[in-house]
């Protein structure tokens, strides 16, 4: 039958077809029907429609004319909607089914708001039944009733970038985008409702309300909803509307509402104007490249002994630097490798936090997908930073030690110079690029939650965190949130050299002193974790205030994390004073077995809290906030250990290989540019997405752009404030050394 019918349409094709018109120039009024039916006959038009029950396509004339019309049209869209008369029969009834179901936010009949806003709504709804191309760009840009709704695809972007091109000039009538907050309460009454809330609202894997911050952890069951509004429509307005549509829609149902529209939230396309204090961050940012692309000159072409204060600056001796696999002498090898491995850890959990942001078309699954066992990758994120505080203090014990047993003094003044030296440049670079030129660098849907509430809250406290006491104000006010370990590791730097001094001149009675503080913290943590019912992992229904609770009474408080810093101390002077022991393979066995469990227990051990029917019960939150860390610390201090002694097995040589040399010459740098990197792409994301754990978490190119810019990050401002701090050190030696023979004379 099938053969037959192809040669029957092959047969009327090449017996009853006409030429069609092949005028380009087609007038606006013409009716496409009309024009398309005097291309044929009356009967061969007809006939063309239907053969065998097939349909034909038009002629490619027709359809190129038909294209060039539309075309030419989008040129002056006025002038063809004067001239075409034949639209409105198919654009009418196009209205009425587009509005019966999917009606426009219509400001205009909602009482109490402003005049302006009446006003510009009445003419939007006008024009929106005249099909007004304007109108229809704010119709079409606001969100809609999505499918998927039960697999979690309740946040809503519509369309920002047509919403803000919407422009009636003749009426000056503009388009402003809002994204609102909605928040929809389990139902109380019907469990069936119950249900259906729990599968839209993704199983509770984190609880929000309106009042939570958003700007450092999502608010995950607020649902975000796009609107486009008229711009003299202020948010006051819209919240109105959205008061008077949730009354007329769920008035008589149990489901209870509540709704918000940030003033922050609300764009319109006007120009906006740079400060002065942009102009002058990006001087000063240009001015230092400058200066050392001169300096990078100066040390390719120079001749003869160069100046060391120049060549500080120069990109060549930076990167030739970078790119060397050296080690220092006294070098403690496993530590590159140990902290390669939880900044790999860390910028994954940092990833999967960062991910609940977005919106998803499948967010349901794709929470279904993270309560299985191997989830604990993001959800154990407070494990990956201890291990950076156990290595600040092994290195610091570990070098102090040795300037105790040589000289038998330190000179405390010289270390914190040194320190702030290396750390504050790239850290007040990093604060004034995100304060100031990030904002104006791209904008977006959530651009002004995630970028400028960032730079508005680092205009107010920044001196914060240059004097490295912002983990002390909590998480809802500090400037780049992520930066608290800075905080934390500096005030634990600043009081080591007491501990490191008892501990080398009172060895049992300072290590008694030690184990102490180290006791009192773990209690702290245990007690202060149980009786505020915090959450140091990450369980379903963790609820937004909870997580900041947690980092503003325990997670960012030096106090509660000396246990690990002073495990650390320990390492490091038993490396330097006892660092040529042996051990028998006895006491390998026992350790390395000691070793293994204790990671395995501290990793695993709370995966039953991952599961999606977990119950919180805050004893297992203490117990974890309490012991995890000294395990997940002591794994890999056992490691560091054996392997500076010259044992090491397959881990061993894995975490000495000098690859992890390079990691450690951008550790910093990468810490400091993941969360600038992951917030610039969310506030850049204008759509729904499909989440796929090896597309979403494994994001290839977006580790790429933090692995470059913590580059440029460590060339520009981090190695070369390092060289001067090199030079400054060498010169004052030089003094001391030209001054000590008269001194020793003198005495």
């Amino acid at each position: 039958m099938k053969p037959f019918s192809f040669l029957a349409v092959l047969y009327f094709v090449a017996t009853n077809c006409i030429e069609c018109d092949e005028k380009s120039g087609f007038d606006y009024g013409k009716d496409v029907n009309e024009t398309t039916k005097e291309s044929y006959s009356g009967r061969n038009y007809t006939a063309a429609r239907s053969v065998f029950g097939l349909d034909l396509q038009l002629s490619d004339d027709v359809l190129a004319s038909a294209e060039l019309r539309g075309k030419m049209c989008l040129k002056n869209v006025t002038k063809c909607l004067e001239e075409d008369t034949g639209y409105r029969r198919t654009t009418d009834k196009i209205y009425r089914l587009m509005t019966s179901s999917l009606p426009p936010f219509d400001l205009s009949r909602v009482a109490d708001v402003s005049e302006s806003c009446r006003r510009d709504s009445r003419i939007f709804t006008e024009d929106l039944k005249s099909f007004k191309l304007w109108a229809l760009k704010m119709y079409d840009a606001a969100a809609k009733l999505p499918s998927g709704i039960l697999n979690g695809n309740v946040n809503q972007l519509g369309d920002f970038d047509m919403c803000l091109a919407a422009n009636l000039e003749s009426r000056n009538v503009k388009g402003r985008y809002c994204l609102a907050s909605i928040e929809i309460k389990t139902p109380l009454y019907s469990p069936y409702l119950a249900a259906l809330h729990r599968l839209f609202q993704s199983h509770y894997h984190f609880k929000s309300k309106l009042e939570d911050p958003g700007h450092r952890v999502p608010k995950f069951s607020t649902i975000n909803w796009a609107l486009c509004v008229p711009h003299t429509c202020t948010p006051r307005d819209v919240e109105l509307g959205l008061g008077a549509f949730f009354a007329d829609l769920m008035g008589a149902t149990e489901l209870d509402v509540r709704y918000e529209v940030n003033p922050g939230m609300c764009r319109t396309s006007h120009q906006r104007t740079i400060p002065t204090s942009t102009l002058i961050a990006t001087a000063i940012f240009v001015s230092i490249i400058v200066l050392e692309l001169m300096a990078t000159l100066y040390d390719v072409y120079a001749f003869g002994e160069k100046d060391k204060w120049i060549t500080s600056f120069s990109f060549k001796r930076n990167l030739q630097t970078l790119t060397k696999m050296t080690r220092s002498s006294g070098d403690i090898e496993a530590v590159h490798g140990i902290r390669m491995l939880n900044a790999v850890l860390l910028l994954l959990a940092h990833k999967s936090m960062a991910l609940f942001f977005l919106p998803y078309v499948n967010r349901t699954e794709c929470v279904e997908f993270l309560a299985r066992p191997f989830t604990v990758l993001g959800r154990a994120a407070s494990l990956y930073t201890d291990p950076f505080i156990m290595i600040s203090g092994t290195l610091t014990s570990y070098a102090l030690v040795g300037k105790l047993n040589k000289t038998g003094r330190i000179n405390v003044l010289r270390e914190y110079v040194s320190r702030l030296y290396r750390i504050v440049p790239t850290f007040a670079a990093l604060i004034a690029f995100c304060t100031f030129i990030l904002p104006w660098l791209d904008d977006g849907p959530m651009w002004n939650s995630v970028v400028t509430h960032h730079s508005d809250i680092c205009k107010r406290h920044w001196w914060r965190n240059l004097l490295f006491i912002h983990n002390y104000f909590g998480f809802e006010d500090m400037c780049l949130t992520h930066t608290h370990h800075l905080g934390i590791d500096t005030q634990l730097f600043a009081v080591s050299p007491i501990f490191i001094y008892c501990l080398w001149r009172w060895p049992k009675n300072g290590s008694l002193m030690l184990i102490l503080v180290a006791t009192l913290s773990t209690l702290a943590r245990f007690y202060i974790t149980y009786t505020k019912r915090l959450a140091n992992y990450v369980h379903f229904g963790t609820s937004i205030r909870q997580l900041f609770d947690t980092a503003d009474n325990m997670y960012i408080l030096p106090a509660h994390r000396v246990t690990v810093y002073i495990m650390g101390i320990f390492l490091g002077y038993l490396l330097r004073n006892y660092g040529h022991i042996n051990l028998t393979k006895t006491q390998l066995r026992i350790g390395n077995t000691v070793a293994l469990l204790s990671f395995l227990v501290s990793y695993f051990g709370a995966a039953f809290m991952g599961k999606i029917d977990y119950v919180y019960d805050p004893l297992d939150a203490a117990w974890y906030a309490a012991v995890s860390p000294i395990l997940w610390v002591g794994a890999f201090a056992w490691i560091i250990f054996t392997s500076q002694l010259g044992y090491k097995g397959l881990v061993g040589k894995f975490f000495c290989m000098p690859v992890w040399t390079l990691w450690t010459k951008i550790s910093y740098t990468v810490y400091l540019t993941q969360f600038p990197v992951f917030f610039y792409n969310i506030g850049t994301t204008r759509s729904v997405q499909h989440y796929g754990f090896f597309t979403t978490i494994l994001n290839l190119q977006e580790y790429s752009w933090v692995i470059a810019l913590s580059v440029v990050l460590s060339l520009v401002f981090e190695m070369p404030f390092q060289n001067i701090r090199s030079v400054l050190l060498e010169n004052k030696d030089a003094i001391t050394m030209r001054y000590a023979p008269n001194r020793k004379k003198t005495l």
